[in-house]
């Protein structure tokens, strides 16, 4: 059938008598453009007959029909000609202005489809907007337009400026869109005010600076007196508001003239006037940051003012604060107090909402916040309005996180435990700090919540943000509710012994989450009193059919369980046991529910351990399933063989059952596999089974390979252990079976780290199993090496495994000595692979044994240092430096000499030196830090920079060794008027930040900022170096700088600015390139910018931190703009309200990357995959930026939006929302 014929049926029947027919003709339409976009191709007769027949049904008398052509002219004009468009976009205009109401509302419904439906890229969207813009306008203009067609003209305009700004930015509008707008704010009708403030605001960015400045002298300023006319002045409230959230840069500048009289319009009597005005502060506050500034204190006056105001209440303030228990009845009175016509309410909420918006985007205020805010939230935790009541619960929740992040205590535990006297020092401000203030105020605090919680008549929403603002405070501040414990038990006991509901599952896991915090918060003499009340409704929760409320509350018996340990036999242990094995038994249980039983099991073994060993042990045969998922499982057992001894029958029968995992088990669950039977192995209470160490060894031998370092790792330790508990059993296997694997392993350049560590104790506890092994494992290792190809062996490796031999049997020192030492004289005629594994193995030795009696050993490796080939230079400075270890006053002086006075050797003699600087022990370092101290100063300020390197790492080292003398002769050196040595210095600092031990910290104090501020220094190689300085610092001595940071950040951000004065242009063939030569320390300036985000986020300025991120994304480097995708995606999460305030300023970049590059002739398949990655890590970034709310900033909104209709990558960033 041909496309004409086609269409021609369709066209007969939509001018079917039938009203079925019709809507059938048109939705066939329209699946036909869905599935071939051409269908009009080349026959402009059928698309006019069927264009024609489209609009003809937008004026037919049956609903269904006239929005099923509304909606496919939304398909159509994505695929007609232009003149066929204008044609459409005439009639419906048309239409729009008609009398006939019906009629004027399908064709405004039809426009608005139309233009929300134009393809974003293309020229039909250009044209759209250039012929129907002026046409919406002149209806705007047009007196003779009803209110109600002007509301949907405005919507239809709106749609288009959020849309294509672009297109109708370029375009000459006559008259201006501002000209045409403005008259409307005069308007009768206040939804067409409304409406055109919107459309209004969104014309500005586009509009010309000189008509904006006409609207803000004739349309504002007059309207913000006293005396101005009440109507006026909310217009021109709500117009400034909707201005600023549209187009904050614009009205920034203009602040000084507007914000008072916003400020002096909230003491009129008019309450829609007073929301207008707090609403106005509040976008303030959010999109104009810098420019609020001196009006903050004002503003918070006016919130604090405004969020008590009850005109229709009569009691005092003070007394409405927080109530005792017995006032119950009075506060359920008040509450029972309504009036359909108070809507004072709406006062109150948006006063809350301007200091939720004060709060989140002030941090550096947060001590002013606690002691002129907090209270007044506080005394306002009862308002009568629920809808305010949850809005004041949820400004405290943002408090309590912007004490988290901003407040200056470190919260996790590994902080909490480090260096408690640092802490004290750098914390305990402080009566006036963050922490002191929201301590203090705890108690009436949590009084005045929990009094809002205990009545039964308190709603399920209620209870849930209750729960949720006590659990934040635990966050911020733990173990501080136990002077609350009965108000908190019975509040919670009534909470869960409501049966659950589909409505009212969040709040129990609120609830049980809040328990579970509790219980691990607070010390047992707290709570215990409440468990006899508590534990029952507890153990119900246990037994609710809902997956996760079920979870949950195992997860607090596990705290509780924790918290209280060792526990004896009390009422609710044998139910809680006998509960989780009931779970256990039944195969349809929950997965997340099992795993919690499962846990819970093992927090029963661990704490309560009397309790269960009584019990028959049935639990560990539900546990070890042979079904199902079972990782849960093996880390239960791992958790209670490493405390508590079970029996040797037990440690058996879980072995027989990992065993039998280890076959079938996929790949993520095999490293718990390993490290459980290690465990095991050594739980044993007498010797080890003499059978299991060939059961294991066969299990495990498919694991000793280099296809997978991590399990590699783990296989190597099992081994280790069978070798030390039972050698005489594991070693004949280990030898028959394994050894030959071991040895390809040691040669291989994939093995590093952990891995490397694991198989250097293997060969120790190899040797001590069996003395006469080491004479054969030394030759096998170096033929194992030999035969090996170049690319596939690591002589390193091997040379490192000799040494652990070596060094665990000295009985074979003497002979592999004599045997390498041969190859390395001059006289050899070894190969060069012989040479440099001979030159490695007796350096490696030479860290641990004396070679003075062998003093030609060391002459020959430095003999070595004029080889042709480079590994063997290479090998010779690592064997002369470890070699020197052996015995620092015969040695140490030759090298030094070399570096002083033999140019050519110096930089492998300062490799030397590196080795011996790296591998001393602290107090060999100390007998000879000032033979080296100053040649290696000296003779690293005038080499290159590779020798410079590796002299700063030696000095730094040395620096570390006696830091009372060496800091201070780098600190002299700073002002050096050699670059070079700058650089030497800079560089060495940088390398003391290596040794994170605090024993030199108050020595480093007082010298750290002058090395730092080198960042300014003039010299592009000192900068570059002083901010990697920075970063290190940042990372491991970051509250030495904490409180610096306004000093060094500016230069900081100095170095993240592109200069044009270092990017040159070089000629490669006909090509020529730009080479940027301050690219790395821009690449440096911004990782040490994301560096400062994890350590020291509550002492940034986030606002001009925030704008060098927002510059990076417009960076010439991919990685820079990497790195700021990331900064965006942490920010999001950690300071989402201050990130908020830059959306508009990061939207236009992220667009930019998400377009990806013009594809040209030279484009090659990297370009594009590049290109690619970019784009992923640039949706990431926004899906981050994309929770933060809707609404926030428009212009984001909208490109989310498309982001996720995009046909490439809208799968993924939804994925990505969830």
């Amino acid at each position: 059938m041909t496309k004409t014929y086609q269409m021609n049926s369709l066209v007969e029947k939509m001018q079917s008598p039938d009203q079925d027919f019709r809507f059938m003709g048109l939705n066939d339409l329209m699946h036909e453009i869905k599935q071939d976009p051409q269908c009009f191709l080349g026959d402009e007769s059928v698309e006019n007959k069927v264009l024609k027949q489209v609009l003809a049904l937008v004026e037919d008398k049956i609903s269904e029909v006239k929005n099923q052509a509304v909606k496919c002219l939304g398909q159509l004009i994505k695929i007609i000609r232009q003149t066929q468009m204008e044609l459409v976009v005439d009639k419906l205009i048309q239409f729009s202005g008609g009398r006939d109401e019906e009629l004027r509302d399908i064709s405004a419904l039809a426009l608005k489809t139309i233009t929300a439906e134009l393809p974003p890229d293309g020229q039909v969207a250009a044209s759209a907007c250039a012929k129907l813009t002026p046409k919406l306008l002149g209806q705007v203009q047009s007196s003779d337009t009803p209110p109600e067609a002007l509301v949907e003209t405005l919507a239809i305009l709106s749609i288009l400026i959020s849309r294509f700004p672009s297109h109708l930015s370029i375009s000459s509008l006559t008259p201006p869109p501002l000209v045409v707008l403005v008259p409307l704010l005069s308007h009768p009708r206040s939804i067409v005010r409304k409406r055109a403030i919107v459309t209004l605001s969104q014309f500005i960015p586009i509009s010309p600076p000189d008509l904006f400045s006409d609207l803000f002298s004739n349309n504002v300023l007059p309207y913000l007196v006293p005396s101005a006319d009440i109507e006026k002045q909310r217009t021109t409230v709500h117009l400034i508001a909707s201005v600023t959230r549209h187009s904050p840069s614009q009205i920034a500048p203009m602040l000084n003239e507007i914000v008072p009289g916003i400020i002096e319009a909230t003491q009129r009597e008019d309450d829609e006037l007073r929301e207008g005005c707090l609403q106005a502060l509040e976008i303030f506050l959010l999109r104009c940051p810098a420019e609020i500034g001196p009006y903050v204190t004002s503003i918070m006056q006016v919130g604090n003012q405004f969020i008590k105001y009850d005109p229709n209440y009569a009691g005092d303030d003070e007394d409405e604060e927080m109530a005792d228990a017995d006032d119950d009845d009075e506060d359920a009175d008040l509450d029972e107090y309504s009036d359909d016509e108070d809507t004072s309410y709406k006062i109150r909420r948006s006063a809350t909402k301007l200091l939720s918006a004060l709060i989140g985007t002030r941090p550096e205020m947060l001590s002013t916040i606690y002691k002129d805010i907090s209270p007044v939230l506080i005394s306002r935790f009862g308002d009568r309005e629920e809808t305010v009541k949850l809005e004041v619960w949820s400004t405290y929740a943002l408090l309590l996180n912007q004490t988290a992040v901003y407040g200056g205590l470190p919260q996790s535990k590994e902080d909490v435990t480090r260096g408690k006297r640092k802490r004290d020092i750098e914390t305990m401000d402080l009566e006036d700090g963050p922490y002191s203030l929201l301590k203090s105020q705890v108690p009436t605090l949590s009084k005045a919540l929990l009094s809002q919680l205990k009545s039964p008549k308190t709603t399920p929403t209620t209870l849930q943000a209750g729960f949720s603002l006590l659990l934040s405070l635990l966050n911020v501040l733990p173990g501080s509710l136990s002077s609350q414990l009965p108000l908190i038990t019975s509040t919670s006991k009534r909470v869960l012994l409501t049966p659950p509901s589909t409505s009212t599952a969040t709040l129990y896991l609120s609830c049980l989450s809040f328990l579970a915090l509790f219980f691990a918060t607070h010390s047992p003499p707290a709570f215990t009193s409440s468990l006899p009340s508590l534990t029952p409704a507890l153990l119900k929760s246990v037994g609710e059919r809902h997956p996760r409320v079920a979870s949950q509350a195992f997860r607090v018996f596990s705290a509780l369980l924790q918290a209280v340990k060792p526990v004896k036999s009390v009422d609710w242990t044998e139910p809680l046991y006998d509960q989780a094995v009931a779970r256990l038994t039944t195969h349809d249980t929950d997965a997340e529910v099992r795993g919690c039983a499962e846990e819970c099991i093992g927090d029963l073994w661990i704490c309560a351990t009397d309790v269960v060993r009584n019990k028959n042990g049935k639990e560990w045969e539900y546990l070890c399933r042979q079904t199902g998922t079972v990782d849960g499982a093996v880390k239960v057992i791992i958790k209670v063989a490493k405390e508590v001894s079970v029996g040797d029958a037990w440690v058996n029968g879980c072995l027989d059952w990992i065993l039998g995992l280890l076959k079938k088990s996929g790949r993520p669950g095999k490293n718990d596999i390993f490290v459980a039977f290690d465990v095991l192995i050594r739980s044993y209470s007498d010797n080890v089974p003499p059978g299991l160490p060939s059961a294991l060894i066969g299990h495990i031998r498919p694991y000793l390979s280099v296809s997978d370092i991590s399990l590699l790792s783990q296989a190597l330790t099992t081994l280790t252990v069978l070798l030390e508990l039972a050698p005489s059993t594991t070693f004949p296997e280990v030898e028959a079976h394994v050894l030959s694997d071991i040895y390809a392993i040691s040669r291989s350049p994939l093995v590093s780290g952990s891995a490397l560590d694991s198989l250097l104790k293997f060969y120790a506890a190899l040797v001590k199993a069996d003395k006469q092994i080491a004479t054969h494992i030394v030759p096998s290792l170096v033929i194992s090496v030999e035969k090996a190809p170049k690319a596939q062996s690591s002589p390193a490796n091997a040379a490192r495994c000799v040494a652990q031999v070596v060094k665990t049997d000295h009985s074979v020192a003497a002979g592999t000595i004599a045997e390498y030492s041969k190859h390395v004289k001059a006289a050899s005629k070894a190969k060069q692979s012989t040479v440099v594994l001979s030159l490695l193995i007796l350096g490696e030795l030479g860290r641990f044994i004396d070679m003075s009696p062998q003093h030609d050993i060391f002459t020959n490796a430095i003999e070595h240092f004029s080889a042709e080939q480079e590994d063997i230079r290479s090998a010779a400075s690592f064997a002369a430096g470890n070699i020197a270890i052996g015995n620092l006053h015969k040695f140490l002086p030759a090298i030094v000499k070399m570096v002083q006075s033999d140019a050519k050797k110096r930089l492998l003699s300062l490799h030397a030196l590196k080795e011996v600087v790296t591998h001393c022990s602290h107090a060999q370092l100390e007998g000879v830090a000032d033979i080296l101290w100053v040649p290696l100063f000296e003779n690293s300020e005038n080499s290159e920079e590779t020798t410079r390197n590796v002299a700063a790492a030696c000095l730094g080292k040395l620096a570390t060794t006696h830091p009372s003398k060496y800091l201070p002769e780098l600190h002299n050196r700073i002002h050096d008027s050699s670059p070079a040595a700058r650089a030497t210095v800079v560089a060495a600092i940088r390398y003391t930040f290596a040794d994170t031990s605090p024993t030199y910290d108050e020595l480093l104090s007082p010298l750290i900022i002058d090395f730092l501020s080198l960042m300014g220094d003039e010299d592009l190689t000192v900068r570059r170096l002083a901010l990697s300085a920075l970063n290190s610092a940042a990372r491991t001595k970051s509250h030495l700088i904490r409180d610096h940071l306004s000093v060094l950040m500016p230069n900081l951000y100095k170095e993240t600015v592109i200069k044009q004065d270092l990017i040159r242009t070089v000629q490669m063939g006909p090509w020529t390139h730009k080479v940027d030569d301050g690219l790395d320390a821009r690449k440096t300036a911004y990782e040490t910018m994301y560096t400062l985000l994890d350590t020291c986020l509550h002492k940034v300025d986030l606002r001009q931190f925030l704008q060098r991120v927002v510059v990076g994304l417009a960076d010439d480097s991919d990685e820079i703009k990497v790195i700021c995708h990331m900064m965006l995606f942490r920010l999001s999460q950690v300071a989402p309200a201050a990130v908020s305030q830059r959306l508009d300023d990061a939207t236009p970049q992220l667009l930019k990357t998400m377009k990806g590059p013009t594809v040209t002739k030279d484009t090659v398949k990297q370009d594009l995959e590049r290109a690619a990655e970019l784009q992923r890590s640039a949706l990431r970034a926004v899906a981050a930026l994309s929770k933060i709310g809707a609404g926030v900033s428009p212009k984001f909104d909208a490109f989310a939006e498309d982001l996720k209709k995009n046909s490439t990558w809208g799968a993924e960033f939804r994925e990505l929302i969830g």
